[in-house]
């Protein structure tokens, strides 16, 4: 899942990026409410977390602007001010929920792991295919009832694929929504990850999950590893 940090203090912005990627969580973070703006109207993110007081554009007119353009991420808004006044004017303008600064980190997580079970969209809270199991709310995984040890990027790899089971998935979708603005288009991190989780996951002898369809991307689907419908499809789905 991906969260967007809006917050101009670097000390915050650090707690909050580390401590929610230790947490699987794939974090992008924008320093001001004009950058903040932008990358949540031009990128899919499962929740916000934004600061009130920001350079320029405030956390109140960014909330406006999302709300007043259809994009309802939930939102966390953060404040130093600890009064009923800013907490309705957040909450009218569109927020879903407030924290007050300074905060523990582990009540943060658990009033965004609250927004996330909510909405906007319902979830369900795992992920089933063949032998690997992925459960949403503990960041857990399974194969053959087995727990899996993976890495955040992988975590987020194996639920993005999960997540859209018999789609074929370009390098270009799979970059946006796994890796972000952190891509390297010149790399092959991507062909990399896909090797890792291959080697954790995919690992039934009778079936496969994890194809690469030659010029397009990838496909999580299961099939069986023999090739039953010729030597074309070897080429097609391999």
């Amino acid at each position: 899942m991906k969260i967007l940090v809006i917050e101009d203090d670097p000390a915050i912005s650090t707690l909050l990026s580390d401590g929610l990627s230790e947490e699987k969580f794939l974090v992008e973070v924008a320093a001001d409410g004009e950058r903040g703006e932008f990358l949540a109207a031009t990128n899919h993110y499962d929740a916000i977390i934004l600061d009130l007081l920001l350079p320029g554009c405030d956390g109140i007119e960014v909330c406006r602007i999302l709300r007043s353009s259809g994009i309802h991420t939930p939102i966390l808004m953060l404040t130093a001010r600890d009064t009923t006044a800013d907490k309705i004017t957040g909450l009218n303008f569109g927020a879903d929920d407030y924290l007050i600064k300074p905060f523990v980190f582990e009540e943060l997580l658990a009033r965004v792991h609250a927004l996330l079970r909510r909405g906007p969209v319902m979830r369900d809270s795992k992920l089933e295919l063949g032998h690997v199991s992925l459960d949403i709310t503990g960041h857990t995984v399974t194969v053959g009832g087995n727990p899996v040890d993976l890495s955040a990027r992988e975590y987020q790899l194996l639920e993005y694929l999960m997540r859209n089971t018999g789609r074929v998935m370009t390098r270009q979708q799979i970059a946006d929504q796994v890796w972000g603005s952190e891509y390297d288009p010149l790399g092959n991190v991507i062909d990399v990850y896909i090797n890792y989780l291959r080697n954790k996951i995919d690992t039934h002898p009778q079936y496969k999950l994890i194809h690469t369809v030659r010029g397009l991307g990838y496909l999580f689907k299961s099939k069986p590893r023999e090739v039953r419908s010729g030597y074309a499809e070897c080429f097609a789905i391999c």
